[in-house]
């Protein structure tokens, strides 16, 4: 049975006026990029909701063109890691960087179908899934495209070929994982680029 006009105006305004007590609302309005983790890797069971409520997200006609790989063995972070920074060796010099990926201590690799027009999109679908599910959890999470573009390079090649993306797949991007260790502030949005067209 279909829902009446009025009933859904009524629905909409209850949230506008109450959504400081919609969690959805809460965790989209809350979640901030974190960029410096605790050095504990996310548990299994909690990156297992996460990842699923990833492959939930909406997709053009169910294709699903993800295949989604987690990685938190230090030796594997640890070893890219340091080929990144032969590559680049500046990144060093900061004393807070423990790792290319953010320092993030668990690593979501996000690879993509090449042959489908709108898997980035679906994929960017599976990745805020992904961040909400985490955040809603205490679990902070930063979508990296660097560590990405590095590891479809010939340098990272040995590690690349370890995630086993299948034939007709490639890495489009990763998303670091982690308890956070900071707190940043929200940061200003332009609220003038949104219309409502009459």
């Amino acid at each position: 049975m279909a829902c009446g006009g009025n009933q859904q105006a009524e629905t909409t305004n209850e949230v506008a006026q109450d959504s400081t007590k919609n969690q959805v609302v809460e965790t989209i309005m809350t979640r901030r990029s974190i960029r410096q983790y605790k050095p504990e890797a996310v548990e299994r069971e909690k990156m297992q909701i996460i990842v699923e409520c990833g492959i939930n997200a909406p997709n053009a006609m169910n294709r699903q063109p993800w295949e989604v790989r987690v990685v938190d063995n230090p030796d594997y972070i640890n070893g890219v890691t340091e080929l990144y920074k032969k590559a680049n060796p500046k990144v060093a010099a900061d004393s807070t960087f423990r790792n290319m990926f953010r320092n993030a201590p668990t690593v979501v690799f996000i690879g993509h179908d090449t042959k489908s027009e709108s898997s980035p999109f679906d994929c960017g679908l599976l990745a805020e899934n992904m961040m909400l599910s985490a955040w809603s959890m205490g679990i902070g999470s930063c979508c990296l495209g660097s560590p990405a573009s590095f590891m479809r390079s010939p340098e990272a090649a040995e590690y690349l070929k370890k995630l086993n993306f299948s034939e007709g797949y490639e890495l489009l991007y990763c998303i670091g994982f982690g308890y956070p260790d900071e707190t940043p502030a929200a940061k200003p949005r332009e609220a003038g680029k949104i219309q409502f067209i009459e």
